[in-house]
């Protein structure tokens, strides 16, 4: 029986957009309160979203994911390759070139052709970006995407602490809404917020560990940087990224199976199957409770859970307690990088553990894929080989399919990318109605 992981990560962000830390400004004790009456109400100009998270089938998105896919490429081709009638096709090249979103490759059409049919067409990736925002238990990540997914820009900041979350909200939209400032030539089109813990219909929120209560994430961001927004749990996001946004494999294989399983500072799960990300009524499934026995050096405080002990505060903690100079889960991974044993066997301790939490869950979903994202897995690949032999121990199923997700160490920008747009990528034209 045996795991493979493909220990290779690629990013589709241009490394001048690598995010750079920004400190917000500090917030008044009482002025950053947002009206929270009058958004659920429906305040001029708010729309909030619930993003599908799925591989759409409408004439438009087909069209619009061959572009993108595919594209340059022709009308017969696309016909082709999304099985619409040629006349659909038309249709809807024609109706995406006039709202902008597509456009034409006259430079490419063959010699002695006759016609718009013959001149190719590709996806508008110099006219829009969507904004993203990936809001962590620590950290704060704001991105700026092309139609392409591409990161065309990306800043960091704390996540802010607050006295409710209107406060932290209204301060993050504050600091979204400044780095907006940097694409006066740009048309944005729309803002994607992931966001750990419960969504609700309307984009609010219940994140226990940052003590919000149904917060309403999609109205405050809505409110401050002034476009639509969608709001998705951040797990269920990532999975979509891996489904509609990589550019990289097969429509058929796309529509496969796979399990998404997240490790950083919290740890999470999200299903796909048949292109579609399963969105749980109930909320996405909780796993940050599930037993971590038989460790040694993880869990100082025997708590017996698994996020206490694979957090990036967890091993911070274990490793304070076995006396490391460390404050943070960067100076955990200098030190191993750097040869201390004792730091490296935490982590390959961590990495025994989430490998069996792994292989037990998917012994359960049993699906064609697993895909392991977060940085638990890709800050020090080093520990790749034994998530795989921990995994290959537990499992019943011999030979699982496991990868390292392609966003590698960018997983949280290209989990609000997706968000930011599947709108665009599941309806197209309704989605510019809305920003008119």
């Amino acid at each position: 029986m045996t795991a493979t992981i493909d220990h290779r990560t690629r990013t589709a962000a241009p490394t001048s957009a690598s995010p750079r830390i920004v400190r917000p400004r500090p917030i008044p004790g009482g002025s950053a309160r947002v009206d929270t009456r009058a958004l659920r109400k429906g305040g001029r100009g708010i729309h909030v979203a619930t993003p599908q998270l799925e591989l759409s089938t409408k004439p438009s998105a087909l069209v619009l994911r061959t572009a993108r896919l595919s594209g340059p490429v022709f009308r017969d081709e696309a016909a082709e390759l999304t099985g619409l009638s040629i006349s659909t096709v038309n249709r809807q090249v024609g109706a995406l070139l006039k709202a902008g979103l597509l456009r034409e490759r006259a430079d490419l059409a063959p010699a002695g052709a006759i016609g718009r049919p013959r001149l190719p067409f590709e996806l508008n990736v110099s006219t829009f970006l969507t904004l993203g925002i990936h809001i962590g238990y620590k950290v704060t990540s704001i991105t700026t995407h092309d139609l392409l997914h591409r990161v065309v820009g990306a800043i960091q900041i704390p996540t802010p602490i607050a006295d409710t979350p209107e406060q932290t909200l209204a301060a993050i939209g504050e600091s979204a809404q400044r780095f907006l400032g940097r694409w006066t030539s740009r048309r944005v089109l729309w803002a994607g917020v992931a966001v750990g813990g419960r969504v609700s219909s309307g984009g609010f929120v219940d994140h226990p560990r940052l003590g919000w209560e149904n917060a309403p994430v999609g109205q405050v961001i809505a409110e401050s940087v002034g476009l639509p927004v969608s709001v998705a749990s951040h797990v269920e996001a990532m999975a979509a990224a891996e489904l509609v946004v990589n550019p990289s494999g097969s429509d058929a294989d796309q529509r496969s199976s796979f399990l998404y399983f997240y490790a950083r500072e919290m740890v999470g799960i999200a299903f796909s199957v048949d292109g579609t990300v399963h969105t749980p009524a109930g909320g996405p499934p909780v796993i940050g409770h599930f037993p971590a026995s038989g460790t040694t050096l993880l869990d100082p405080n025997r708590t017996g859970r698994l996020e206490p002990t694979v957090s990036d505060t967890g091993v911070v903690e274990a490793a304070q307690s076995l006396n490391l100079p460390v404050n943070d889960i960067e100076g955990v991974v200098a030190m191993a990088r750097s040869g201390d044993a004792t730091a490296r066997a935490l982590l390959e301790e961590r990495a025994q553990v989430l490998g069996r939490t792994v292989a037990l869950i998917a012994d359960i979903f049993n699906p064609d894929h697993v895909i392991l994202g977060g940085q638990a897995f890709t800050d020090y690949p080093t520990t790749l080989p034994v998530v795989a032999g921990s995994l290959r121990e537990t499992s019943v199923v011999p030979n699982r399919d496991v990868r390292v997700s392609h966003s590698g160490t960018t997983v949280q920008q290209q989990a609000a990318g997706a968000v930011s747009l599947d709108a665009v990528y599941s309806d197209p034209l309704a989605a510019l109605a809305v920003t008119e």
